[in-house]
């Protein structure tokens, strides 16, 4: 295996970095305290083609494989968790789809504008009765001619309030269980299109995850993604591909904390000496550190297997397990570390406290996880036992 980056995407690893470091860390605070990210930091974004990241070039896209992508998340990842997502889940499920199985006609129409950051992309499947269990989600999709009339409800979807293409799921024919679930591409101004409330979350400030509700929504029965009834498997399809992408936004969190905590250990003082001399502390620092340069060699290693089209299905499912039980150790330790000053929302530690919870949660539960990672050693001990017969 080999990581190792093309000149062009170090060159672009350096710009983000140091675009992160002077432009967005200082307004963290500010985007905390106003659940907004500014204006002039999208438009920079824009500019530099972060929003492109995913997209092929002769849509306007840098067209990134999956190890220089997630290069680049792992510098995202070293901010405000909220500016993180916004551009994590535009790249990942709210892109993906639709590059990966649209047709020519809708990639000519919706890559280009996604590219730039003009229109900007989300994933919405999970409902009120449906999260884990997509197969129990009671959103409709009745074809009446050259149309499909969408009714039902979305909530938890993250680039809600920001996005204007949506790839949605629907049930399109009850009988057939997982194969009578359609996706679709859908525009935030389609007649039936409704915005419902905007959800008040622990953490993720800046980033707007909100409901959607179809009223009779008219979609063009061009807007089906990929074929009818491979809703289903297109899920799963868009939610695996993003996983190395996510664990390298979480790597570069942890990074970040890390280099926190070890900053306040030398600059704490009790007892008459640095923390750092503690023995304590010290172990702690050895911690967080061990486990990120595990998620780093994890998350290489599968975005790797990806760009070479290795079947990873297992190993993916690990990444995000892991990538989220490790960012959630780190932020714990970062909080026992700063003590006090961890606790208190004057300093980042705890936003990064409240803000890695949730990996546990999206983009596909930790338990959920499991199951797949447990599916797929019964299926390889099958295959043994076959090959031994």
């Amino acid at each position: 295996m080999d990581f190792r980056l093309s000149e062009d995407i170090e060159l672009l690893r350096e710009g983000v970095r140091k675009f992160i470091y002077e432009e967005v860390e200082p307004v963290a605070m500010e985007i905390e305290e106003n659940d907004q990210i500014p204006e002039h930091i999208v438009e920079m974004s824009k500019d530099m083609g972060l929003f492109g990241l995913s997209i092929p070039e002769q849509y306007g896209g840098l067209e990134l494989d999956m190890v220089g992508k997630c290069a680049i998340f792992e510098e995202i990842g070293k901010t405000h968790n909220g500016y993180t997502t916004l551009i994590g889940a535009h790249n990942g499920i709210g892109s993906v789809g639709i590059i990966e199985l649209g047709n020519e006609q809708q990639k000519q129409k919706y890559l280009p504008k996604m590219a730039t950051g003009e229109w900007i992309g989300a994933f919405a499947l999970t409902e009120p009765t449906a999260g884990s269990n997509a197969l129990s989600m009671k959103t409709t999709a009745v074809k009446k001619g050259d149309k499909y009339i969408l009714n039902g409800s979305k909530h938890y979807i993250t680039n809600a309030v920001d996005g204007h293409v949506f790839t949605v799921m629907a049930v399109t024919d009850r009988e057939k269980g997982a194969k009578g679930i359609t996706s679709f591409i859908v525009e935030k101004d389609m007649p039936g299109f409704v915005l419902g409330a905007v959800e008040n979350k622990m953490g993720l400030r800046g980033s707007h995850s909100a409901e959607l509700f179809f009223d009779n929504l008219e979609v063009p029965a061009e807007n089906v993604l990929g074929e009818e009834g491979m809703g289903y498997v297109n899920a799963l399809k868009i939610l695996a591909n993003g996983r190395a992408g996510l664990a390298a936004r979480n790597l570069g969190s942890c990074e970040k904390l890390l280099e926190h905590s070890i900053s306040y250990a030398h600059e704490r003082e009790q007892f008459g000496q640095p923390i750092i001399e503690f023995q304590a502390v010290q172990h702690m620092l050895a911690e967080m550190s061990m486990q990120t340069e595990a998620l780093r060699a994890l998350t290489y290693k599968v975005a790797w297997q990806t760009d070479q089209g290795v079947r990873n299905v297992k190993e993916s499912a690990m990444v995000k397990l892991f990538a989220s039980e490790v960012y959630n150790k780190v932020a714990d330790l970062a909080v026992q570390i700063h003590g006090g000053m961890g606790y208190v929302r004057d300093y980042p530690i705890e936003r990064y406290y409240r803000d890695a919870r949730i990996t546990k949660i999206y983009e596909g539960t930790s338990e959920i996880q499991k199951n797949i990672i447990s599916g797929e050693l019964r299926r390889a001990f099958k295959g043994s036992k076959l090959a031994v017969r």
